[in-house]
């Protein structure tokens, strides 16, 4: 088979991959706290029929050599964990985290979950939980009396109580950070786990450290951009459709050479 038919190939393969990289990226371009996924190739081995700085038959040495390429393949897909724009929604329990760091949730089994999206509301028993019902950690209970949340940049969730002169405290609203984020697993529902590429996490107060602060009433929108992603798609769609010539080029060739052979 001529290689070229298996170098184009590889190459359809990763405009595919990167097309559906692409698709996701839009289809969430309205989910809050998403992050865009980014496609990452690199070139498979060559075949090296004369290595560089070979002595030639002239007592001269090869410049560059001769080395052809085997195509291209997925290496990996990486999170870009840039801060979205920000949604003002004026619900008291949405929180927006401006900066670095993820709110911690428990998950069902038990494990920690660690997310970018802020619509929190109480369950039936005061907790704050996530929007798919998952208490945050640290666990802070509003009482049923409470006539007003509010949540400062620093995480501090207070509430005005009746018969009480100043806010009630109820508990601390903690961020944790990671050193490598593009290493966490993406479990879907806006969670992320961690990994052993990711790093332990690291937990703190908001606005401490490289900690990121905490927006009440806002929520942070997806960090997709629309015109980016159509401009990367029209890039991939139209170097899929070159793979797909070099395909039908080789296939002459060798459409060519078995007539010639006859």
């Amino acid at each position: 088979m001529n290689p070229a038919m298996w170098i184009s190939k590889t190459g359809v393969q990763a405009q595919d991959a990167k097309l559906q990289a692409i698709a996701n990226n839009l289809a969430n371009v309205n989910t809050v706290g998403f992050k865009r996924d980014r496609v990452v190739f690199e070139d498979l081995f060559y075949q090296v029929d004369q290595q560089p700085g070979t002595q030639r038959a002239d007592n001269t040495l090869s410049p560059s050599g001769v080395q052809l390429g085997n195509g291209t393949h997925m290496v990996g897909t990486q999170k870009v964990f840039t801060t979205g724009s920000l949604q003002t929604t004026s619900q008291p329990l949405d929180v927006a985290i401006t900066g670095n760091g993820f709110l911690q949730v428990r998950r069902p089994n038990g494990e920690s979950g660690y997310t970018r999206a802020g619509q929190l509301s109480v369950d039936a028993n005061g907790i704050l939980i996530n929007a798919h019902g998952l208490p945050l950690v640290p666990q802070i209970t509003v009482p049923n009396n409470a006539t007003a949340v509010t949540i400062g940049d620093n995480g501090m969730v207070s509430a005005t109580i009746p018969g009480t002169a100043a806010g009630v405290e109820l508990g601390q609203l903690t961020l944790t950070s990671f050193v490598n984020p593009t290493g966490l697993l993406a479990l879907g529902e806006n969670l992320f786990q961690e990994t052993a590429a990711s790093g332990t996490p690291t937990e703190g107060r908001p606005g401490e450290g490289a900690l990121g602060k905490l927006k009440q009433g806002a929520l942070e929108g997806s960090n997709v951009q629309v015109v980016e992603e159509m401009v990367d798609m029209i890039a991939a769609q139209r170097t899929y459709e070159m793979n797909t010539k070099v395909l039908s080029a080789a296939d002459n060739m060798l459409q060519y050479l078995a007539q010639v052979a006859r």
